[in-house]
């Protein structure tokens, strides 16, 4: 009769420190994987709230000033020429460019304009026109009650007198210069002859140059009137006036008249302002074409 074996069983002390060593395993690995305590001062750091950062600042450029011109130019022109002949020569002793306004119909009109234009000087036609205070502008003046023939008419006659003439500029006018339809006859016969025309401005509401440039007429206007005043303070506080004007804006034109004081300002100004920076040149240098 054979004997049956026995099956060999493992131990239970064996197992039993198995599952032992098995759930320390466990245990330790949960226990390993937890968030460890943060120091309390690292908690406090991370708990204050970081500011937030600058922006970055970007660099600062200083715009660069437009340089004004170093000097400024001067248009002088004197009105009411054609009546002491000895006009020429104090104008001649200025030294710089001087336009002569002449009137078409005075005693010595023709003989002053051609002797002008022959020393180099530009001509204009002091043209007469209407004047809002009723004084009277002197004979052949153009006036609002005559028809666009009739001032066409008179504006040709004016430069017959003056053929010298380079351009126009009205003699008073405070009332035809502000009418549109006078002053587009007179702008059209400057059109036709090739003529500029600077604007007196004997009244702000003048469409002159205006005018003139929507008919493409050539045109310059007025800055400042040298001897509204015969004071020669007066004078001089103009003269002033015109070379800060010239200097700012780089270019003005003025208008004065053949008076004794007038011509001693201006003898004393030109070689402060040539000193200045100041230029003088000759009116059609300024136009606006």
């Amino acid at each position: 009769m054979k004997r049956r074996r026995r099956r060999s069983r493992t131990p239970l002390y064996v197992l039993a420190a198995l599952l032992a060593a098995f759930a320390v395993g466990f245990l330790g690995g949960a226990l390993w994987r937890q968030p460890r305590p943060v120091p309390a001062d690292v908690a406090a750091r991370e708990a204050t709230p970081r500011p937030a950062p600058a922006p970055r600042e970007t660099p600062r450029v200083t715009p660069r000033a437009t340089p004004r011109p170093a000097g400024g130019r001067i248009a002088l022109v004197i009105d009411d020429l054609g009546r002491r002949p000895s006009d020429l020569a104090t104008i001649a002793a200025l030294g710089v460019p001087v336009a002569h306004a002449v009137l078409p119909y005075e005693p010595h009109s023709a003989a002053m304009a051609a002797a002008a234009a022959a020393a180099g000087a530009e001509v204009l036609l002091h043209l007469p026109m209407e004047a809002l205070d009723g004084e009277d502008p002197g004979p052949g003046a153009l006036r609002l009650g005559m028809d666009d023939a009739a001032l066409a008419a008179a504006t040709r006659a004016a430069l017959a007198a003056v053929p010298e003439a380079v351009g126009i500029n009205n003699h008073m006018g405070s009332a035809l210069s502000a009418d549109r339809r006078a002053m587009a006859v007179v702008l059209g016969v400057a059109r036709e002859r090739g003529l500029f025309f600077l604007d007196s401005r004997t009244t702000a509401a003048t469409v002159g140059f205006r005018l003139a440039r929507e008919l493409g007429v050539p045109a310059a206007e007025r800055q400042v009137f040298l001897d509204d005043s015969l004071s020669a303070a007066d004078i001089e506080a103009e003269l002033e006036r015109l070379r800060a004007l010239a200097l700012e804006e780089g270019s003005a034109i003025a208008i004065g008249h053949p008076h004794p004081v007038t011509f001693a300002q201006l003898a004393a100004e030109v070689p402060r302002a040539q000193a200045a920076g100041v230029r003088f040149v000759r009116l059609s240098e300024l136009l606006a074409r």
